[in-house]
């Protein structure tokens, strides 16, 4: 049983998560959709904050914490945290704090990205490798993207995103997300979409040594499949990619995983901030973070 004094008070991230592109390759027999996408994980995210207690608890602080589910016992960083302590036999002797800066619902990993920063910071406390079969275990069990968000590297994803193979050496992006603030359930946007049975090969990831511009004219030519019934259930959708699209120095423009965030690449950080200043002027009402992607936490 871990002491309540045996370790400090820490912060974890849980940084957002950005597909830079997303295929459906088909729907398979049990419903569920085979995908491809390239994911990165950027420097702007949630925060999980860890203390030793007596027993499990957790509050939510934040810009976003009001969209959280009212009862706090529904969230699934107490899930991973309980599921954790049960599969690896410990107590889950531990006050979390989850300080909510990604909107919910935003098709940036939100969600999956906090409980996998309770999985990691658990971990931390507990002395347990994070690649270990039950840790593992616990976040496939969690959600599709809980995994990924465990390791929140680089990486490419096939599968239901059960398939992940780390893709580190990739340039670092100055990425602009935009949110036009209304809610959009992933459940929604792949019911709204008419996939064909598995028949399409999987198209060629983009190699990490062909240099920024490479690297860059390689997405060029992918795509976000889920775009399109995004669109439908939230107009807004296609502004933000309009503006976004039409931004001097934006070299890429695409909706994030199931929406209704959307990112432009651009050259450096001053122009991400320039282009942040524009966008938050013409629509005061949108969600606008400039940020980065990193490689590894």
């Amino acid at each position: 049983m871990t002491k309540i004094d045996a370790w400090v008070p820490f912060d974890e991230p849980a940084p957002a998560k950005v597909n830079l592109f997303l295929h459906v390759i088909g729907r398979r027999d049990d419903g569920y959709h085979d995908l491809e996408s390239l994911v990165v994980f950027t420097v702007f995210g949630d925060v999980i904050r860890a203390r030793p207690a007596a027993e499990l608890s957790l509050d939510r602080t934040g810009p976003f914490a009001a969209q959280l589910p009212e009862n706090p016992s529904d969230d699934l960083c107490l899930r991973a945290a309980r599921d954790l302590a049960a599969a690896l036999g410990r107590d889950a002797g531990v006050a979390l704090t989850l300080e909510k800066n990604i909107p919910v619902a935003a098709g940036v990993g939100g969600g999956s990205s906090d409980a996998a920063a309770v999985l990691r910071a658990l971990c931390h406390i507990w002395q347990v490798d994070v690649d270990d079969r039950q840790v593992m275990q616990v976040a496939t069990q969690l959600g599709a993207d809980v995994p990924v968000c465990l390791a929140a590297t680089t990486a490419e994803m096939r599968g239901i995103g059960d398939i992940i193979v780390p893709r580190l050496g990739g340039p670092e992006l100055d990425l602009l997300l935009v949110n036009p603030n209304r809610p959009l359930s992933t459940a929604s946007v792949f019911g709204a979409l008419d996939a064909p049975k598995i028949a399409s090969r999987p198209s060629v990831i983009p190699e990490n040594g062909n240099g920024s511009d490479g690297y860059l004219a390689a997405l060029s030519d992918k795509r976000n499949d889920l775009t399109g019934p995004a669109c439908d259930l939230c107009p807004d959708i296609g502004d933000v990619l309009e503006m976004l699209s039409g931004l001097t120095d934006c070299t890429l423009a695409r909706m994030s995983g199931s929406g209704p965030t959307c990112f432009g690449v651009f050259e450096d950080q001053k122009s991400c901030a320039r282009a942040a200043r524009m966008v938050s002027d013409a629509q005061p009402g949108w969600w606008v973070c400039p940020t980065r992607t990193h490689t590894a936490l």
